[in-house]
């Protein structure tokens, strides 16, 4: 009975061919196949080092039965290696699915690791205080993509994004909008290739950069947004929470503390910490 084979989770250039690994390479050289995001544009990125392996699509309408169909080669003894695009597979990308199912048959997942546009960028940002939250692409509704920014509005801690050309100018709209201009935001594009740029601005000078020259709106971008500064307590006036404690009676939290703010003037998130703690007791 043959063993099991392994599954490589193989990190690739985002851009710059050079900064493929030599593990990498001789990991890819080995296996036996190679599970891939786009196998046309794997396919030139395998030809340019010299490896000839049998391409498997693995993309976001495949994933479920890609993993099945990997599941039984390596349960006969096959080594696959498992790419994407570009940089570290199951990032934002196509790979976390099959990858998991895998692990929950018992798979041996051995991840061989390199480039990382998240990594790239926060190396170039010098702002990760407390650590950073790695969000990806954010909804492409902007309404959707304003609730959920407003969900980390609260965090002490760097955000990371991803974003497309064509929603970079109302993406960058929102985030200073929700989460204030005066913080600093690094703009990461096309990392690693012919035309990288990295600009550093606060988010309220943001939308004027990118609609200044439309060249800056080409490529894909990784935002890092610096960490909310730490908040000092804010005392809520009697008054205030009474109106409150009224609202609360009538309407759900989240509503009782908006409206409380826009009656009373205190501040809307001191009447949520308040609220919450009111709902607590």
């Amino acid at each position: 009975m043959k063993q099991p084979g392994i599954l490589y989770v193989v990190a690739t250039p985002i851009g710059n061919l050079g900064d493929i690994t030599m593990r990498a390479i001789e990991t890819l050289k080995q296996v036996d196949a190679i599970a891939a995001e786009d196998t046309r544009h794997s396919s030139g990125l395998l030809s340019h080092f010299g490896i000839s392996k049998k391409l498997i699509a693995v993309h976001e309408h495949n994933e479920q039965q890609s993993a099945q169909l990997l599941l039984q080669r390596i349960q006969q003894g096959e080594q696959i290696a498992l790419i994407t695009d570009a940089g570290t597979p199951g990032i934002s990308d196509p790979g976390a699915v099959v990858v998991n199912v895998l692990i929950s048959h018992g798979v041996k997942v051995v991840p061989i690791p390199g480039p990382s546009a998240v990594v790239a960028a926060l190396s170039a940002a010098g702002i990760a205080e407390n650590g950073f939250m790695f969000v990806g692409f954010l909804p492409a509704s902007g309404a959707q993509r304003r609730k959920k920014l407003e969900s980390l509005q609260s965090l002490e801690t760097t955000l990371v994004f991803y974003e497309a050309p064509h929603r970079i100018v109302e993406c960058m709209h929102d985030l200073a909008g929700v989460l204030g201009g005066e913080r600093r935001v690094t703009i990461a594009r096309e990392l690693t290739k012919t035309f990288e740029t990295i600009h550093r601005c606060y988010l309220h000078e943001a939308h004027a950069w990118l609609t200044g020259d439309a060249n800056q709106q080409r490529g894909e971008f990784v935002l890092v947004v610096e960490a909310l500064p730490p908040q000092e307590a804010v005392e809520v006036d009697a008054s205030a929470e009474r109106v409150l404690r009224l609202l609360l009676d009538a309407v759900p939290l989240k509503q009782a503390a908006k409206l409380a703010a826009e009656i009373t003037g205190a501040k809307k998130n001191a009447l949520y910490d308040l609220a919450l703690k009111i709902k607590d007791v």
